[in-house]
C-alpha cells in the first residue's frame, strides 16, 4: 500500500488551484467537477461536496496538520509571496530553528497551513 494523494478541502475551488499554481507551481492533473487533482499529488475537494460526503462541520485554521514545501531561496518565495497575496495571514513570519533551518508558516485562503523551509 501507498499514499497516493493528500487532499484538502477549499471554498473557491478556481481561487485555490490558482493560489497553489501562483505559489508553488501546481498544476491541475484531473478536474471532476468539484474534486481536483493538482502534480504533487495534491487534491482540492469543494467544501460542499467535502460536507455531504462526512456530514460534519469543516473547521478552517485548525492547526492539526500542514502542507510542508521546501524552497532553496526562501527569501525569493517570500518576495512572491507578498508580492502576490499581500493580505497572507500568517502564523509565524521567517524564523530559524535551533537545527539552522529556515520556516515560514501561512494560511491558504481557505485557513489550510503552509509551511515553507528550506531543504534539511
Amino acid at each position: 500500500m501507498r499514499l497516493k494523494n493528500i487532499l484538502i478541502v477549499v471554498k473557491d475551488i478556481e481561487r485555490s488551484k490558482k493560489f497553489y499554481h501562483d505559489l508553488f507551481g501546481l498544476d491541475m492533473i484531473l478536474d471532476n467537477d468539484g474534486n481536483m487533482i493538482l502534480t504533487e499529488g495534491l487534491v482540492l475537494q469543494d467544501e460542499k461536496i467535502w460536507s455531504t460526503f462526512i456530514g460534519k462541520e469543516i473547521i478552517p485554521q485548525n492547526n492539526s496538520c500542514e502542507l510542508y514545501f521546501e524552497e532553496k531561496d526562501i527569501e525569493g518565495f517570500i518576495e512572491k509571496l507578498e508580492k502576490k497575496y499581500p493580505s497572507i495571514q500568517y502564523v509565524n513570519r521567517l524564523m530559524t530553528h535551533s537545527w539552522g533551518q529556515k520556516v515560514i508558516r501561512f494560511y491558504d485562503p481557505d485557513g489550510n497551513l503552509i509551511e515553507v523551509g528550506t531543504p534539511m
